[in-house]
């Protein structure tokens, strides 16, 4: 392991790639779903939001199992492999010309047991490669955070035009071969930069202590930090995954996409929001990495706190163009750009510190364990906010629709903020 203070671990840019391939065949598929039930199958929108919703809830449900599974007989490195050649086998069978719905739910599960054992042991390796307190954390995670949306960006631009303009079939097909790359990838090379990391319950650090050993006062307090973090994670995703649901459709339907005879693809759109983490992720990184060195970095809380204030501003350019849209007009793509912008920032400063808060506060021996915890977060988050896009037309008013996430995003940050303080004291020096 690198000992330089502004330098990471080999294994982080081999786990950044791997991150980034499953990421690009999840997003590829996510930003077609929503358009390839309405526009191909003829759903309506409430039963697509519906289905979308339990999709992406049910991919952050199956990591609690997969991370039970990676602490107490797998391993993160086995658990990671089995995880990603299931997900390809999800994309393929979503690939199959002249899709039947039962092949379509089949894929769908898939995906979602092979999610159950990648998504929270990459993370978790991720945070095995740093030593307690050390200060490079925050900054490696958010270096990570780059090549998940890397993946993003390509994913909805590639699978997206496939899917939109060629065929459904090779959008979903697109996906998987993205998925393939990751695996070989990371089989490739994980003897040379992980070695013994995560090969097996036993070895996945040398500070574990037995399953059996009862908690302390301090990691308990730990934990509880995490769980009354995990409602504003709750709060923060329910806002944030409507760009897959109802702002797609928003940009379907009432923005205006035309470049001269050029219509842009909707779910192009959603390439935005990964364009902008490439663009600034590694300035958040090295401005945490400079407060860090020099003592000044903000406690995790803080970040995620100003992340939800930032996200409720987003949703507040959104509101405005929802204005626009009851009155019957086609909105300006700014509107779009501008929200995914600010609401970017937002995800910056709150999503990947929060990961790295996980791997802070979790006691080493449920490492993995509470890192799929805190994607059961997200699964709440994403149900929810299937269940709120549903009830876009019920509201009646776009601007009102929109105006709930200001107001939810906007005063839970404040909240957060308020009650930093005390969190910060439970963390016990971590964070």
């Amino acid at each position: 392991m690198a000992t330089s203070q502004t330098t990471h671990p080999h294994g982080l840019y081999l786990l950044f790639f791997v991150e980034m391939w499953e990421r690009f065949s999840y997003y590829g598929m996510r930003s077609l779903l929503i358009l390839y039930l309405i526009n191909d199958q003829g759903w309506t929108d409430h039963r697509a939001y519906s289905l979308y919703g339990s999709y992406t809830s049910l991919v952050y449900v199956t990591p609690l199992i997969g991370g039970w599974l990676a602490d107490r007989v797998l391993g993160t490195q086995r658990s990671l492999v089995i995880g990603g050649l299931i997900i390809t086998s999800g994309h393929f069978a979503l690939a199959t010309p002249g899709l039947e719905m039962e092949t379509f739910y089949f894929g769908l599960s898939l995906i979602i047991i092979g999610t159950g054992f990648f998504k929270p042991n990459v993370s978790t390796i991720v945070g095995q490669l740093y030593k307690e307190n050390d200060p490079r954390r925050d900054s490696g995670f958010t270096t990570f955070y780059m090549g998940i949306n890397i993946g993003a960006l390509l994913g909805t631009l590639i699978c997206g035009y496939l899917g939109e303009r060629v065929g459904w079939h090779w959008g979903f097909g697109s996906a998987g071969i993205g998925m393939l790359c990751g695996m070989i990838v990371f089989m490739t090379f994980r003897s040379r930069y992980l070695t013994e990391i995560g090969t097996s319950p036993s070895k996945t650090s040398s500070n574990v202590t037995p399953h059996s050993q009862s908690l302390t006062y301090k990691e308990r307090q730990r934990i509880a930090v995490l769980f009354i973090t995990s409602f504003f994670v709750i709060l923060f995703w329910a806002a944030f995954e409507q760009a897959g649901s109802s702002m797609n459709v928003f940009a379907l339907r009432h923005t205006d996409r035309m470049i001269g005879t050029f219509e842009i693809p909707a779910s192009w759109f959603l390439s935005i929001n990964p364009a902008v983490i490439i663009v600034f992720a590694p300035l958040f990184a090295s401005f945490w990495l400079k407060l860090g060195a020099s003592g000044k970095e903000p406690h995790t809380i803080v970040k995620m706190g100003l992340g939800l204030i930032l996200l409720g501003c987003g949703f507040g350019l959104m509101a405005l163009a929802g204005q626009h849209a009851d009155a019957g007009t086609f909105v300006s793509p700014l509107y779009l750009a501008t929200a995914y912008l600010i609401m970017t920032w937002g995800e910056l400063c709150f999503s990947p510190v929060g990961l790295s808060l996980v791997t802070k506060l979790a006691p080493l021996k449920f490492a993995s364990l509470l890192m799929g915890t805190w994607f059961l977060a997200n699964a709440a988050a994403n149900k929810l906010a299937g269940i709120l896009a549903s009830m876009t037309n019920d509201v009646g008013s776009l601007t009102v629709f929109f105006s709930i996430f200001v107001v939810s995003s906007v005063g839970s940050g404040l909240l957060l903020l308020w009650l930093s303080p005390m969190l910060q004291k439970m963390s016990h020096g971590r964070g």
